[in-house]
């Protein structure tokens, strides 16, 4: 490119995406704006301080987290109106996406103040780009830890006939992948582990055959989940015999109890127990 038609940095705010493993995947303008930058923005600063250093970019940081971010907000707008310019970057990929940015983001447009995106490396398309699922998905980031609201989201998103892309923390990932088992048990999926990094590995596998991870297993996964698969949604039905069996236990016991009971009497997925069990309540 000539230098001459590269883009004038103005004063406002930058959401300069950043790696999520291979220091190789930052793009030169994320570079040219973070070295033209009078802050930077860091969701942690020891963290973005290591690329920061990889790169030899010595301009001011200052912590920007989820903790403090409705706080530190008035004063970043401050420092953009006097002309600043101030860069935000998350720990790894496109900031905002599943992490802080998104308040600072409306006071920005509430007091008209320019916000430029600087893309580049995100875990949701480098994950989404080798599933072979379809290219038309949906992201939701972090699951809730609370349980039945989990499994409200879970219930409704299995109605959706897209791939749905989820953030999991390696902590968590088989609590999980048994709620996966349950409602996606017909779906293949696919688990993203250390992307873009020496040890980067891809787990592909039917949901309902999925094995758990080691519980001394660290980090952040990204899950995809793919579109529903119509030729096996109809291998198994349930019979009449066991809907008038539901039914009864249903007068008498609680739904998960009933959902519980005869999927493993029967061997029927409980995504498939529940959904009759939940119409017929209704």
């Amino acid at each position: 490119m000539d230098k001459n038609k590269q883009q004038i940095v103005k004063s406002g705010l930058y959401l300069v995406s950043t790696p999520i493993g291979n220091m190789q995947d930052i793009t030169f303008r994320a570079l040219n704006i973070l070295k033209k930058s009078n802050i930077i923005l860091c969701e942690d600063t020891r963290r973005s301080g290591k690329l920061l250093s990889y790169f030899n970019i010595k301009n001011k940081t200052v912590s920007y987290h989820k903790f403090n971010e409705k706080k530190i907000s008035n004063k970043i707008i401050d420092w953009i109106k006097s002309n600043y310019i101030v860069s935000l970057i998350s720990d790894a990929g496109t900031p905002t996406i599943s992490d802080p940015g998104m308040i600072l983001i409306k006071r920005c447009i509430e007091e008209k103040i320019n916000v430029y995106p600087i893309p580049g490396v995100s875990a949701v398309t480098t994950a989404i780009s080798v599933s072979g699922f379809s290219d038309q998905y949906l992201f939701y980031g972090f699951l809730t830890k609370k349980e039945k609201e989990l499994e409200n989201i879970l219930n409704h998103l299995s109605h959706l006939n897209f791939p749905i892309i989820f953030f999991v923390s390696a902590k968590k990932i088989n609590f999980y992948i048994s709620k996966f088992k349950e409602y996606f048990f017909d779906r293949k999926i696919l688990i993203g582990k250390e992307m873009t990094k020496i040890y980067e590995e891809f787990i592909r596998s039917n949901v309902i055959s999925v094995e758990n991870f080691p519980e001394t297993l660290k980090g952040e996964l990204t899950v995809v989940i793919s579109e529903k698969n119509h030729k096996k949604n109809n291998e198994k039905k349930i019979s009449e015999s066991v809907k008038i069996e539901i039914k009864k236990m249903l007068k008498k016991y609680s739904h998960r109890d009933v959902v519980e009971f005869i999927s493993k009497k029967e061997n029927l997925p409980k995504k498939l127990v529940y959904d009759f069990s939940l119409q017929f309540k209704k």
